[in-house]
């Protein structure tokens, strides 16, 4: 994934990284901002919330 966030001063490659892992055997999901969200059922559900974290976020980016 090619891009630039807001606050970077210089253009950037970033790469995409498998962000579910598994900790005690219950399924989470890693950020940017550094934190764990989770326990998920399974990857379906972790999915679907990551998804709405993204969108969450974009809406948060979107009103500075």
């Amino acid at each position: 994934m090619y891009g630039m966030r807001a606050q970077d001063n210089a253009p950037a490659t970033h790469f995409r990284s498998d962000r579910m892992c598994r900790v005690n055997g219950e399924l989470y999901f890693s950020t940017r901002e550094n934190t764990l969200e989770g326990p998920f059922e399974n990857p379906e559900a972790a999915a679907r919330e990551i998804e709405a974290y993204v969108a969450r976020m974009q809406l948060l980016g979107a009103g500075r």
